[in-house]
Order: structure tokens, then C-alpha cells, then sequence
């Protein structure tokens, strides 16, 4: 049943994008400007993502499987294919009236109200399609039939399901989260590209650790943690709030003192070595709260990540940080404490980034983020993962972040207590119950 976690997926991010219109609809009628550019990203990404792709999909495979083998089923996926049918039609409809209103020929509320009523009828068929088409099709849908389905929707080289056409919705989605109004995105005025990459593969072991505790006082808040990164790895480190995570991550970098243990790294052990030393050897990390230098300049935060590097490529570097983050450029002389905090979280990456690391350490990368920006926070992993980075991402969205991870390791209070793959640790009962609310 991989093609329902897909098509679940397509919902979470189709509904970020309703609840993003919404809160647009409601400050143009507050007086907000309608912006062109926002919502032509936000309607590309509708045609491209749900009208030619998302709807295509369970048009061909699903729902002719699920009409064979339930009578009942043709009442739901009569109404869920005509809304199908008429999207490209009603989305035609919203960019008129999005041209009249940026032309002053159609008000703002009326504008508003269409929005609206798209976003209504939006929601309405993802909760059909979630609250009965998915469990009819899990009671109805044979063996075979999941076989046959799940083949097609995880076939990697398929134009509507393979790895070129997620990074062309994830390039979609960068751009209506680059142009979203700084409440609820980036409030940049350009959109920016994400940076493309070549798919790898996993290599040999990078990090290695074995046995590491460490203690505030008297307090031991990591007890015998043993576990390894291979190059080129998406890592996930998932658990409640005080589970250790953080603590992990800040005992890898160096700046908390371990008591214990040991840490190896590209084949040397590191375990004595300042905190300055390892970023020089290639760990670098972006901090749980993002803790960027206020007073500083966007700019000089972002000079400080690269302190260690080769001054002749810091203006490449940072120009490669400019265009994933157009914003950054947009204010870069302006203090970093202005910025909101989803502006902050893409400085404190891509600080982290100028020192051109080895291995990244993300902590808590979505906390406090609006739900547009928390997809777009994981849209920038699953980039930098495509061009080969190896990445420990420790997240309490443990959902998010053990679906782009490789692998996944369970904190709970200091100690390991699950690992596996992502997917693995996502099927588990365990975790389901505990940290995915399932």
C-alpha cells in the first residue's frame, strides 16, 4: 500500500497549499496587494503537481482497480473524477480573475471569495479521498492488486513518479514558499532555484560512534550511544522534546564536552578534538533556534560560516546561498535579528553550508515555522541530500524527517531504542504511536 503513503504525502502538501491561500485571501481583504507573481507560483504548482500529475495517477492505477473490486466505490470516484475533469478549467477561471484583479477590473474581496470557494471544494475532495476512497481501497484491494499499483506509483523512472519530476514539484514548491508573504513564507521577491544534484550512492562509513555519554553536572543526558553515518546518507535522529537529540548533535560537533566514548570521523578519531578543529575537518552544523548573530549583517553571518575556508571561494559559496535563498540576498546588508524566523532557519543553513561541510548537522530545522515553510525547510533537505551531502537531521517532526531519511535512530531519554530504515521505522507500531500520532 506505498501508493496511499504517496498519495497521502500529495495531500499534506496540497493542503499547506489551500490553508496558504486562505491567509492570503484574508489580508487582501485586509488591504494586502495582490501579488502576481505569488499566486501564478501558487497556480503552476496546482496545474503541474495536482492536475497533471497527482490526479493522473490515481486516475490510471487506483481507481480503476478500486471500481473492479467494489460496487460501491463507483459513487465516490464518479464525484472525485469530475472534479478531476473540471480543475483545469476552474484554475483557467482563477488566473482571468487573478489578471483582472492585478488590473484593477475585479475587486479584492471578489478575488478573495473565488479563492475561497476553490479552497473549500479543495478540501472537501481530499478529505473524500482520504476518508473513503483510501479505506475502501484497503479493505477491497487485493495482494495483486497493491503489487500492481505500488509498482507503478514507486517506479522511479516514470516521468509522472520518478526523481526528475519530485525535484521539478520540490523546484515548484520552492517558488510559492520564496513568495509567500513573509507571515506565513520568505516574502522574497524572486523566487530563486533550488540547486540541483546528481543522485548517489551510499559509501563508506563517514562517522562512527561508539559508546558516547555525556553529562550536564550530574546529570547524564547521553548513555552509551553507538551509531554510524556511511557518505552520502540522510540520518534521522527522531524522539520527544529532552530525548537527547540535541545533545547528540552539539557532543558531535564538539561544543559539549563529551565524558565517554568515542567519536571517529573519516577514518580518524576525533574524540579530543576542539570544536573549531572538527568544523575545520568538515562537521558543520546549524543550530537547534537558529542562533544567527543579530546585530550582524545577513551578509556577515553568512562570512562567518565560511571563517575557515579559502577566502578566494567565499564569494561563490555565498552566491550559490543567494540563489536557494533569493531573500538572503534581498536583505543581505540588513541585521540578521530582522529577519523573521523562517528567514532566519534559511540563513542558519545556509551558514552552515559556507563552511562547505562533509557532514551537516540539522537540528530542529522546522521548529516554529509555518506549515508552508516547514515543507520547504524539508524540500532543501531532500536537495542537498540529492547532491550526495551527508546529513544527521534531528527533527521532533518525526513523520517529516524519517519519510526523506535513509536510515532512523529512536532517542528516548539519552539511549538508543530503535533503529532501521526510514520506512521501516515509519511502518513500526512503535513509533507510530508514539511519535507519528497514528
Amino acid at each position: 500500500m506505498e501508493a496511499l503513503r504517496v498519495i497521502s504525502e500529495d495531500h499534506r502538501n496540497l493542503w499547506r497549499i489551500a490553508a496558504t491561500i486562505d491567509i492570503v485571501a484574508d489580508e487582501m481583504e485586509s488591504g494586502s496587494k495582490v501579488d502576481p507573481a505569488f499566486f501564478t507560483s501558487i497556480f503552476d504548482y496546482i496545474e503541474h503537481f495536482m492536475d497533471a500529475c497527482h490526479h493522473t495517477k490515481e486516475d490510471d492505477y487506483l481507481f480503476p482497480a478500486l471500481r473492479l473490486r467494489s460496487e460501491e466505490a463507483g459513487a465516490i470516484l464518479d464525484r472525485l473524477q469530475a472534479e478531476h475533469r473540471n480543475g483545469p478549467e476552474i484554475l483557467k477561471s482563477l488566473r482571468q480573475q487573478l489578471a483582472e484583479t492585478a488590473a484593477g477590473k475585479l475587486g479584492n474581496a471578489e478575488f478573495a471569495a473565488a479563492l475561497r470557494t476553490y479552497t473549500q471544494s479543495l478540501k472537501s475532495h481530499i478529505r473524500t479521498e482520504e476518508k473513503d476512497a483510501m479505506p475502501l481501497a484497503r479493505e477491497v484491494l487485493t495482494a495483486d492488486d497493491w503489487a500492481d499499483i505500488d509498482r507503478a506509483f514507486l517506479d522511479s523512472d516514470d516521468p509522472m513518479f520518478g526523481e526528475k519530476a519530485n525535484a521539478e514539484f520540490r523546484e515548484l514548491f520552492h517558488r510559492v514558499a520564496s513568495l509567500a508573504p513573509e507571515s506565513i513564507g520568505l516574502g522574497a521577491q524572486s523566487a530563486g532555484e533550488l540547486q540541483p544534484g546528481a543522485a548517489k550512492g551510499v559509501g563508506e562509513v563517514l562517522l562512527s560512534v561508539s559508546g558516547l555519554e555525556s553529562c550536564y553536572g550530574r546529570i547524564k543526558a547521553l548513555k552509551g550511544i553507538d551509531f554510524e553515518v556511511r557518505r552520502g546518507e540522510t540520518v534521522a535522529l527522531v524522539g520527544a522534546n529532552g530525548a537527547g537529540k540535541t545533545t547528540l548533535l552539539r557532543t558531535l560537533s564538539g561544543v559539549q564536552p563529551m565524558s565517554a566514548g568515542s567519536i571517529r570521523f573519516a577514518g580518524e578519531d576525533i574524540s579530543k578534538l576542539r570544536s573549531d578543529m572538527r568544523m575545520r575537518n568538515g562537521i558543520c552544523q546549524s543550530p537547534e533556534g537558529r542562533q544567527v548573530f543579530g546585530p550582524l549583517s545577513i551578509e556577515d553571518n553568512l562570512r562567518l560560516g565560511a571563517y575557515t575556508q579559502p577566502k578566494g571561494q567565499v564569494a561563490d559559496d555565498m552566491e550559490k546561498v543567494f540563489s536557494m535563498f533569493p531573500i538572503l540576498k534581498e536583505k543581505r546588508n540588513l541585521p540578521a535579528g530582522t529577519l523573521s524566523g523562517g528567514q532566519q532557519q534559511m540563513l542558519a543553513i545556509g551558514r552552515a553550508l559556507m563552511g562547505r561541510p562533509k557532514l551537516l548537522l540539522l537540528d530542529e530545522p522546522s521548529m516554529g515555522l509555518a506549515p508552508l515553510l516547514v515543507q520547504e525547510v524539508f524540500n532543501v533537505v531532500r536537495t542537498l541530500k540529492a547532491q550526495g551531502m551527508t546529513i544527521i537531521l534531528a527533527e521532533q517532526n518525526a513523520f517529516a524527517a524519517l519519510a526523506i531519511a535513509d536510515r532512523g535512530y529512536v532517542l528516548e531519554t539519552g539511549t538508543i531504542t530503535l533503529s532501521g530504515t526510514g520506512q521501516e521505522l515509519i511502518s513500526n507500531e512503535q513509533v507510530r504511536a508514539a511519535y507519528l500520532g497514528m
